[in-house]
Order: C-alpha cells, then sequence, then structure tokens
C-alpha cells in the first residue's frame, strides 16, 4: 500500500523520535522510546482525512522533538 505526503511525515517523524533516543544516555533510552510510542499511539485513531488535526500533531510532535533532541535533556517522565 503507497503511503500520502502526510502519512510519509508522520512516519518520518516517528524515525526521527527513534534517532534522537539512540543519542540518549543508555540509561534513560527506554524512557525515550517509551514517550515516543504512548505520543504517537495516542493519536492512531485520527481519521486518515482529518487534515487538519493531523497537521496540528506533526507540528506539535516537531516541536516537542526539538525540546527533548536538546543536549541539556537526560531523561523523561
Amino acid at each position: 500500500m503507497r503511503l500520502s505526503g502526510l502519512q510519509k511525515e508522520v512516519v518520518g517523524l516517528y524515525r526521527q523520535c527513534l534517532r534522537e533516543c539512540r543519542k540518549k544516555p543508555f540509561a534513560t533510552r527506554p524512557h525515550f522510546q517509551e514517550f515516543a510510542r504512548h505520543e504517537f499511539d495516542k493519536n492512531v485513531k485520527i481519521d486518515r482525512r482529518d487534515f487538519a488535526a493531523i497537521e496540528f500533531f506533526l507540528r506539535k510532535g516537531r516541536r516537542q522533538l526539538d525540546m527533548y533532541a536538546s543536549p541539556g535533556v537526560k531523561d523523561i517522565n
């Protein structure tokens, strides 16, 4: 099945989150991975045609990724 542009962006954001997790200290990586998984799972029920909501959550996710990707952030709860 081919993915739409928005679906590719969502998958890309998730992959980017997992890549950033690998930059964190080994002991806290699972916390970041669980948080990313939980955030994406929360919004899995959004209708594929609700473009406004998907774009909103993409922007929110990118902002969160920028914040948590900061070298000063060592753990997440």
